[in-house]
């Protein structure tokens, strides 16, 4: 199901998707873009969200967890898969830590917990377009044995294919994006993740480990995703 938002506007920011199934929350939302200049399109279920996805081709998706037919967590499987590109941002009354973590690898760009401040989830929004704006400087990236295509989200390695999750894949081109640049974990978190405040920096570890487990020729020495004890990590190409 699509709402088209009856308000004119005379600047079009582009468009919200909304896969939300509460037709009171959907309502709230659509408010809350429209008058922020964002045309809005609205999907009551799984199923609808993802034809909408792939007609309207937004600039960014609010997504509730629980729906019809297609659980939030396929669906952002399967926006990232089409387009890597396109915030993702969860909107959703379930809290709990885990279930951030794997929105968060599986793509999703930020999430944000019901009930919420209307004014910032806009802001979130508005952030993550804003990180997904800035220009590429290179669409295919090489470096040691690796050669990855952003646009594509493939990656090769000494010619052989490697598969990276959406989020390794936005974890690597932030580093590229700032090689030789020594990265905190807080900026990390904020930058990547989407998070001013997030559970644990671990989560930066963990998800290194897993890239230079991929991408190093020896992960135990790594020559391109280097800790630099006290401070952070640095990528060098």
């Amino acid at each position: 199901m699509q709402l088209a938002s009856e308000t004119a506007v005379e600047r079009n920011a582009g468009t919200i998707l909304i896969v939300e199934d509460d037709p009171r929350m959907q309502r709230t939302l659509e408010r809350t873009f429209v008058q922020e200049h964002y045309s809005v399109a609205i999907a009551g279920d799984g199923q609808a969200g993802l034809d909408l996805f792939r007609r309207e081709r937004p600039i960014a998706v609010v997504l509730d967890l629980i729906l019809p037919n297609i659980s939030g967590r396929d669906l952002c499987r399967s926006f990232k898969e089409q387009s890597g590109e396109t915030p993702v941002l969860v909107l959703s009354a379930i809290s709990e830590v885990a279930d951030k973590v794997l929105l968060l690898e599986l793509g999703a760009d930020d999430y944000v917990t019901k009930p919420f401040s209307p004014r910032e989830l806009t802001a979130r929004v508005q952030a993550a377009i804003r990180r997904r704006s800035k220009p590429v400087v290179k669409v295919v990236y090489r470096f040691g044995e690796c050669e990855v295509d952003f646009r594509k989200m493939t990656l090769q390695r000494n010619g052989h294919a490697v598969v990276l999750t959406a989020h390794e894949f936005k974890l690597l081109k932030f580093f590229t994006e700032n090689a030789e640049r020594v990265l905190t974990r807080d900026v990390l978190l904020t930058e990547v993740w989407g998070y001013n405040c997030y559970p644990t920096t671990r989560t930066v570890d963990n998800q290194i480990l897993k890239l230079r487990q991929k991408l190093e020729p020896d992960p135990a020495n790594p020559r391109h995703l280097l800790t630099i004890y006290g401070a952070g990590y640095k990528f060098m190409p």
